[in-house]
């Protein structure tokens, strides 16, 4: 839980006139949502968030469910948790975003898993690129598309689970998912792109729909295929 406003005025952590903030009920009752404006808002006000996770001892995992980033655009987003707060565990259960922003998490090594919102829509160009120590991702009902590169290098996933919305997975979107055994996608799935699962060592078996497209080269050598009715 956040400090009230008027504490952090107080304390003379924000600017009155550069910082915003609206009043809105949540499911923790009446807070104060921050609303920032350029990317550097948003990192300070990050910052601050992490600086009271610590206090209150539940670091590295910090809630920022107090922030709305509707005034924030691709490029403020792109990459946000990939350099200066890298070492987080971020709870943007309630952020108002479609998609989960090109190389959102690119790099980052010390997240261990993760809650995608349940607004989003897409995962977006190596949003989890290279991010080896990520163990657990939930993919959420509406998604649709996981778009190319987004978990190459994962390579401490097990497994994933794709939900019946996902209708494509881009190129390269798992390559190099060396600990995945078996994966089964749902028959919502109709297009797999080049190198999708390439690189993924252990894998063993794919089941499919037999009306999905896919690349002759989109699954390792000796991965057994099973194409399943609809």
């Amino acid at each position: 839980m956040i400090k009230d406003f008027q504490t952090y005025i107080n304390e003379g952590l924000f600017d009155r006139n550069q910082s915003e903030f609206v009043v809105r009920r949540t499911d923790k009752g009446i807070e104060q949502i921050y609303i920032p404006k350029t990317k550097n808002e948003l990192y300070s006000y990050i910052e601050l968030d992490i600086e009271q996770a610590k206090k209150d001892g539940t670091y590295p995992n910090v809630n920022l469910k107090n922030i709305d980033v509707s005034k924030l655009g691709d490029d403020d987003l792109k990459g946000l948790f990939s350099d200066k707060i890298y070492a987080i565990n971020p709870d943007i259960s309630n952020w108002n975003i479609e998609y989960i922003p090109s190389k959102f998490f690119d790099g980052n090594k010390k997240i261990k898993e993760f809650t995608i919102p349940n607004i989003v829509t897409s995962i977006k160009y190596s949003a989890f690129h290279d991010c080896s120590g990520l163990t657990s991702v939930e993919i959420p009902n509406s998604v649709t598309s996981i778009e190319n590169e987004s978990f190459t290098w994962c390579t401490s996933l097990t497994s994933i689970t794709i939900p019946n919305s996902v209708t494509r997975i881009g190129s390269y979107a798992f390559f190099g998912c060396v600990r995945f055994t078996s994966v089964v996608l749902p028959n919502s799935v109709t297009g797999i792109g080049e190198l999708a699962f390439k690189g993924c060592t252990s894998l063993a078996s794919v089941t499919i729909s037999k009306h999905c497209n896919t690349w002759l080269n989109s699954f390792p050598e000796n991965c057994k295929i099973i194409r399943r009715d609809d």
